[in-house]
């Protein structure tokens, strides 16, 4: 690791790397004891201002007005308990304590990173010594609980240590199965004998969850299904012995590098080749369902049984994603007919769970047909219905209350950086709002089955998150499960800086959403920096009206020292403004962006007469980070400065999956990825420029920011780059790591983008 006084340097032709230098000046230091500042120990050391977790429920499906929590224990200090609550009365009864959760010849609970009933909440399925496979911890131990009698037995047999994934409940509470080693298996927990439903998988013959590039865009991890009774399985393959490698080289951690190769399809490569399969749950012969096409050149991002078991659904989009074809399968054949098929000219936004309506098969989709994504009744004769109506856009679906006739689904048709809670009826009739008028933000529901209770979290840009239990349609709060008063507290000392949300008009009918952070005494007589925050791309917003965490009092901190810190949404972010106003970016991703990211930043500069032309910078991680290459690339007189975490300089670098949604094939969009890719305008760089990469970022290859150094080593260009070895797109697997990264940007901000007002 780099020591904070090193820099890489590209200097002229030839890379330097320098000690003491004046590539970074040392940060202003606020007085530590200064309860009104900001300080970078404060935010990522001290973790002054983390907000107070709340342990996730899982809300009973037997007794729907109980949820069951791990809390601390009442006896020992170790592991947790397992505790059902009551929502309306707030009783709790403690169903299992910490020490029941013991395994034999063991003194220390195991730590519980999550749990499931069955059906009749006769067993708990508990997952615990988990490790992380990519994004998340979905590799690990399972011991199943019988609650009458407190036995603990662990899964697999003879599995080694933290194994086994995905393990779930049959519908009658009998059996387990999960994947081990890219094979399914089902385990009776009458004898405990495990069953084989795969046997042919490998590093590249994955069953029952998914390969790298579908795990990361379409969200494929728990790769196989329970039929309603019982007796059958789907799943996922994924064969991936065609597909290009990609390979990771840690050259720490020993004398000699570790190298980790996994199949990764860049944009324009061949895909894994995608099935289903149907198999008994008690081993035999897989029926492989006739899925028409390539299985190379389509995916399967969601396959569900319908409620009564006579079918399942499948979701089948073509390699450009602009075609969702709607399947239904007959499980005794694997035969397949069309049901009902989602076209879009760009690409289709549909990638959500089947939300059933009643036990015929009927189920709700989510379309954007309208120009605006709504909500329909679907049938499996392939009529749809709408249930929603109106010039807005339905975020995502709360919950499908089949039995009351109810729709509830987060929503804002004023305003498109918060979120609401709504519902209508599935027949139509009056829109109910639900989330409190008075509390101004974002809202999200986590609702009980028979849809009486919710878990509620709300914030604003400048409201820490109160996470409560709430009554519904009413919304009456009954108990309070996070309430981050000393958080407040700490908050309210603050010499807080003036934050608005604005709108920016930057020409032909076009106007952005935008924030804006800067001291509350800035002398306005005086011309200050301004540094833009940016992500830019269609997988996120940075305008938002919820609370933002250490990454938004971070810029808090910025504005105490003198910055004026603001983002703006460009068309082509998710922001719900329609269909249209996210997808105009098609086959120009980075080329749309930027030139109204550049737009925003003019409009701003005439708005703001105490905002420095000659000072102005912007940053940006992943997307962003690209986004910020593509603004110092392309305007070079209007950027001073940018900051550049884990981008992607060349288009073609990235996963086929996102580039080809949005960009289409490069060799059909050759140009479009030329002009797309922030490498191809390098050459034009004037100003101070870092990019920061973890070199064991698995997602954005580190390779992409080597590609650009050479480019810019090629120009003549003097820039800094410093990479953080091992460390994935995240570049936070410490604290220590979080604090030097920010203490990296925060010094670069000061050398080259200095605080402290001019004269106009």
């Amino acid at each position: 690791m780099l020591h904070p006084n090193f820099t890489l340097l590209g200097a002229g032709a030839i890379g330097l790397m320098t000690l003491g230098g004046n590539a970074f000046a040392a940060a202003p230091k606020a007085p530590p004891a200064d309860p009104a500042l900001l300080t970078l120990a404060r935010l990522f050391t001290d973790e002054e201002f983390k907000e107070p977790k709340v342990e996730a429920i899982r809300w009973s499906k037997l007794n729907p007005g109980n949820y069951f929590t791990l809390d601390a224990p009442k006896v020992g200090k170790d592991g947790r308990d397992l505790v059902q609550n009551e929502a309306a009365g707030g009783h709790k009864t403690v169903l299992a304590s910490a020490q029941s959760f013991l395994p034999a010849g063991t003194k220390k609970p195991p730590g519980i990173d999550s749990f499931e009933f069955s059906t009749d909440e006769s067993r708990v399925l508990l997952f615990t010594s988990t490790r992380k496979v990519w994004r998340k911890n979905t590799r690990g131990d399972y011991w199943v609980m019988d609650m009458a009698s407190k036995q603990m037995r662990k899964l697999g047999g003879k599995a080694g240590p933290s194994t086994l994934m995905f393990a779930k409940f049959s519908p009658d509470g009998t059996r387990v199965a999960y994947v081990q080693s890219n094979n399914l298996y089902v385990q009776n927990l009458a004898d405990m004998k495990i069953t084989a439903l795969t046997q042919d998988g490998t590093a590249m013959l994955i069953n029952g969850t998914s390969d790298w590039v579908n795990e990361e865009e379409l969200f494929i991890r728990d790769g196989f299904r329970w039929s309603p009774d019982g007796t059958r399985i789907v799943f996922w393959q994924f064969d991936a012995s065609d597909v290009k490698t990609f390979s990771l080289v840690n050259q720490t951690d020993g004398s000699y590098q570790r190298i980790t190769t996994f199949p990764y399809p860049k944009a324009g490569e061949k895909n894994s080749a995608t099935r289903l399969g149907l198999v008994n749950a008690s081993g035999g012969a897989v029926t492989w369902l006739q899925i028409p096409g390539d299985p190379r050149e389509h995916y399967l991002p969601q396959a569900e049984w319908t409620p009564d078991g006579r079918a399942v659904l499948v979701q089948q989009l073509n390699r450009l994603q602009n075609t969702n074809r709607l399947l239904r399968a007959v499980p005794s054949t694997g035969k397949t007919t069309p049901v009902l098929t989602e076209t879009d000219k760009a690409w289709v936004d549909n990638q959500h769970e089947f939300k059933w309506i009643g036990d015929a098969g009927d189920f709700l989709w989510l379309s954007e047909r309208s120009g605006w994504r709504h909500a329909y009744h679907a049938r499996l004769d392939g009529t749809i219905t709408p249930v929603t109506r109106g010039d807005f856009d339905v975020i995502d679906i709360a919950r499908v209350d089949a039995k009351g006739g109810w729709l509830y689904y987060l929503a804002s048709p004023q305003n498109a950086t918060q979120r609401y809670l709504y519902r209508v009826k599935f027949d139509g009739g009056t829109t109910e709002r639900i989330s409190p008028g008075t509390q101004s933000g974002t809202h999200s529901y986590d609702i009980s089955e028979d849809a009486r209770w919710a878990v509620h979290t709300y914030s604003n840009f400048t409201t820490p998150p109160v996470v409560q239990i709430v009554s519904l349609p009413g919304h009456q709060s009954v108990s309070v499960l996070a309430d981050p008063v000393k958080l407040r507290e700490k908050l309210a000392a603050l010499k807080q800086p003036k934050a608005e949300f604005l709108r920016v008009d930057i020409g032909g009918g076009v106007e952005l959403d935008g924030w804006c952070v800067r001291a509350a005494d800035l002398d306005e007589s005086k011309r200050h920096p301004l540094l833009m925050h940016v992500y830019g791309e269609p997988a996120g917003q940075t305008v938002k009206d919820t609370w933002g965490g250490s990454k938004m009092l971070w810029h808090w901190m910025l504005a105490q020292q003198g910055y004026i810190v603001a983002s703006v949404d460009n068309r082509g972010t998710p922001a719900p403004r329609g269909r249209k106003w996210r997808k105009c970016v098609y086959r120009q991703l980075g080329i749309l962006s930027s030139a109204e990211q550049a737009e925003a930043v003019r409009a701003l500069l005439k708005r703001w007469p105490f905002a420095d032309p000659a000072r102005v910078g912007i940053w940006g991680w992943s997307g962003g980070g690209s986004s910020s290459l593509d603004a110092i690339f392309r305007y070079p007189d209007l950027y001073q400065t940018a900051i550049a975490v884990a981008p992607v300089p060349d288009r073609k670098l990235y996963d086929s999956i996102y580039e080809e949604r949005y960009m289409g094939l490069p060799k059909d969009n050759a140009e479009g990825y030329r002009l797309g890719s922030a490498i191809t305008h390098a050459a034009a760089l004037k100003g101070n420029l870092l990019m920061v990469h973890g070199t064991g970022d698995d997602n954005v290859h580190y390779q992409g920011v080597e590609k650009l150094i050479n480019e810019l080593i090629k120009h003549n260009k003097e820039f800094t780059v410093v990479p953080y070895p091992n460390r994935d797109h995240a570049i936070k697997d410490s604290k220590s790591t979080t604090r030097h990264l920010h203490e990296l940007l925060t010094r670069f901000l000061h050398t080259n983008l200095p605080a402290g007002g001019a004269s106009k």
